[in-house]
């Protein structure tokens, strides 16, 4: 853990961003659960989906577009280097992992950026 001090601003800025980014990856992680079940459902079982289940994929869509940006919103306050950008981002297209980076970089973010404190 960092001894340095970090600026009450810096910290502020990196927590609302930290705070969007959980949201959103949790969000994406249940469209993606979701969007699991129904290809399953539909593929392996082969049942016949409601009309309304094709929304699943497209509301899955929206959600990892915002995961992107609040990655790299995050990404950029936290300035992570790109391997962290990418696998935070590619966390958002494979089923369950979006929840464990979230929280380990949760958990990485707020020690670093003294966020208990």
């Amino acid at each position: 853990m960092s001894t340095t001090a970090i600026h009450p601003e810096r910290k502020k800025r990196v927590r609302q961003a930290l705070t969007m980014f959980s949201i959103a990856a949790w969000v994406t992680g249940v469209f993606l659960l979701a969007l699991t079940v129904r290809i399953i459902l539909e593929k392996v079982v082969g049942m016949d989906m409601p009309g309304w289940a094709t929304f699943i994929a497209i509301f899955h869509g929206w959600a990892y577009i915002i995961y992107l940006l609040t990655t790299l919103n995050l990404g950029l306050k936290a300035r992570w280097e790109p391997m962290r950008w990418f696998t935070t981002a590619i966390a958002g297209v494979v089923p369950l992992l979006s929840f464990f980076v979230e929280h380990n970089r949760r958990k990485e973010v707020t020690e670093v950026f003294q966020l208990n404190s």
